[in-house]
């Protein structure tokens, strides 16, 4: 058993979502958002190093010492699993362990809107979920697999780096892929899926520009495509999903990107307010006429205001609407939702006849 076994059972054991175990620091681990040292002693560079290398593989030692970083899955069994970042930084090595929950949650679970478990019908096309780091997009779309595996007769590929949830085949067969065991990158992984007879395609991130144009093709050919991006919201995914590609290339990237978007997914993590959970507050950008001619046109700058406006029966919503929503039933308080609006003023002006909920 590595030694620091011992500190994951505990974050496992008090449902926290993190350790952070760094030299120069006493271990810490994150509790609904918050960061809580641990009564331990300060970590040693020496120490901390020899923790940490416990939890890895001989290859995976030497991706590390090569690149000064790692991605990976480590596992105490029949007790939890976790997603893995090992990095030198200034003071020496670190690393942040996530928990991966072993149950794959579903949409009513999360608590997301109704229209994401509309994506799961989707034939084909390119869905973006979004977010900064932290903010639930790897579980969205565990969510979402889970719903298609459930429901529907479909081949299933996830990229991803590394795995987290494990998916166990229902009506679906899921093909899962590990970049590092699995595939050398994501490019590779992708074009080897487009081979292997693929109806949905799941890729962790689409990193670089060689990614986005093989998940276009993807979409192109018929395939749901799911994706990840680290956005803060709608209209920033669709511009780092364009920019990331060469100027000479941009326009025609944007021609398809309007053809073959049909949502996107930005989230936050919230803290509830009369539990000790998080809930997720979307941001849900539908396609439409209108919003494949804003990107076709160059015009991103005014899916805001379009999500602002949007009928709420097409499925569409800004940020701040559904953080209004979460007020007013009570999941959150303003102070909560004020701390991730887009727009701050404008919530405390829709939230203003709602004094009892405040």
């Amino acid at each position: 058993m590595a030694r620091i076994d011992s500190f994951l059972r505990l974050v496992l054991d008090q449902s926290a979502s993190d350790l952070h175990f760094h030299a120069g620091n006493p271990p810490i681990i994150r509790y609904n958002k918050d960061l809580i040292p641990l009564p331990f002693r300060t970590l040693s560079e020496d120490e901390t190093r020899r923790f940490l290398l416990e939890t890895m593989t001989e290859e995976q030692i030497d991706v590390f010492e090569q690149d000064q970083q790692i991605d990976y899955a480590y596992q105490i069994e029949g007790y939890g699993r976790f997603r893995v970042n090992v990095f030198q930084k200034l003071h020496g090595i670190g690393a942040v362990f996530r928990v991966i929950p072993d149950h794959v949650p579903t949409i009513d679970e999360l608590g997301l809107p109704s229209v994401v478990r509309s994506l799961a019908d989707l034939g084909s096309g390119l869905v973006l979920v979004t977010g900064p780091t932290g903010s639930g997009k790897t579980t969205t779309l565990a969510a979402i697999v889970n719903e298609i595996n459930a429901k529907q007769r479909r081949h299933i590929i996830t990229i991803e780096d590394p795995i987290e949830y494990v998916h166990h085949d229902q009506l679906s067969v899921v093909t899962q892929r590990q970049i590092g065991d699995h595939a050398a990158t994501f490019p590779s992984a992708l074009r080897s899926a487009l081979r292997e007879s693929p109806d949905v395609i799941v890729v962790g991130e689409l990193r670089d520009a060689e990614s986005v144009a093989l998940a276009l093709s993807a979409a192109e050919t018929g395939v749901l495509v799911f994706g990840t991006l680290h956005t803060n919201s709608a209209g920033k995914a669709i511009d780092r999903l364009i920019d990331v590609s060469e100027d000479d290339v941009q326009a025609q990237v944007r021609a398809v990107v309007a053809v073959l978007l049909r949502t996107v997914v930005a989230q936050q993590l919230c803290r509830r307010a009369h539990e000790d959970r998080l809930i997720a507050a979307c941001e849900v950008l539908m396609q439409n006429y209108a919003v494949s001619h804003m990107i076709r046109e160059a015009k991103i700058h005014q899916i805001e205001g379009h999500l602002q406006h949007a009928d709420p029966t097409t499925g569409s919503q800004s940020l701040d609407m559904c953080l209004h929503h979460y007020i007013r039933d009570g999941f959150i308080t303003l102070e909560e939702a004020l701390r991730v609006a887009n727009q701050p003023d404008r919530l405390r002006q829709l939230v203003a006849d709602l004094p009892d909920e405040l």
